[in-house]
């Protein structure tokens, strides 16, 4: 076994954890954190696939930007963990149907899916109209496509993704009566006299009259004597 056959089992093997631990974490920032390292070990095997576009784009925008978002948005919101896991067994049948239907599907892709593809060939590698080899790039072609014939969808693509991120800030964000900030605006309008108020009072009680230091010490004297 080579280290690439290592790698990909090392990869694998993870992945499958995290996937596992996903849905059958307890807590909903644990499982959003596994799902985060299960993307990080998909980018892997990427990777090891030679499309190095896929792997980078699966970091820096689902790892790097989506799930931080839903870690905040988890962490802001007050779920009650208790009524969910009350339904778990009501669903089972459902969720045993659908897991069933997609490894299934997922099978027959693996099995009959790579039937009749050429032979992988090295990476940076490509073959023109008479079948000779030329320098190819995956990302270069690839940028191309995206910022030529597909800009104006990956703009509205980010369009869409900055409106649901506010929208998620906004739908969670709550203003606490408990907080202590300060508005900067008000203490920069603020008055001398609205920061310190002289308040003259009466007094409620009358001042005992001081004793005399040199009658006091007479005193203390004779006693000792």
């Amino acid at each position: 076994m080579d280290a690439q056959a290592g790698f990909f089992y090392l990869f694998s093997a993870v992945l499958l954890y995290a996937a596992l631990r996903v849905v059958t974490a307890r807590n909903p920032v644990h499982a959003v954190l596994h799902l985060i390292l299960a993307f990080s070990q998909a980018a892997g095997i990427w990777l090891l696939l030679k499309a190095e576009f896929l792997a980078i784009v699966l970091v820096l925008v689902y790892v790097g930007a989506v799930m931080v978002l839903f870690v905040f948005v988890v962490m802001m919101l007050d779920i009650r963990m208790d009524s969910l896991r009350g339904n778990l067994w009501a669903h089972l049948p459902l969720a045993a149907f659908v897991g069933g239907l997609v490894a299934f599907e997922m099978g027959a892709v693996l099995m009959t899916g790579f039937r009749g593809v050429d032979e992988a060939r090295p990476m940076g590698m490509a073959l023109d109209a008479a079948g000779q080899v030329i320098a190819y790039s995956n990302t270069r072609e690839l940028g191309k496509l995206m910022y030529t014939q597909y800009l104006y969808p990956i703009e509205v693509a980010a369009v869409i993704l900055l409106v649901a991120m506010i929208a998620a800030i906004a739908l969670t964000l709550r203003h606490r009566k408990d907080t202590k900030a300060i508005d900067a605006g008000l203490a920069v309008r603020a008055r001398p006299q609205d920061r310190l108020v002289m308040v003259k009072m009466p007094a409620t009680q009358m001042a005992p009259a001081p004793e005399p230091v040199a009658e006091a010490a007479t005193g203390a004297e004779e006693k000792k004597a």
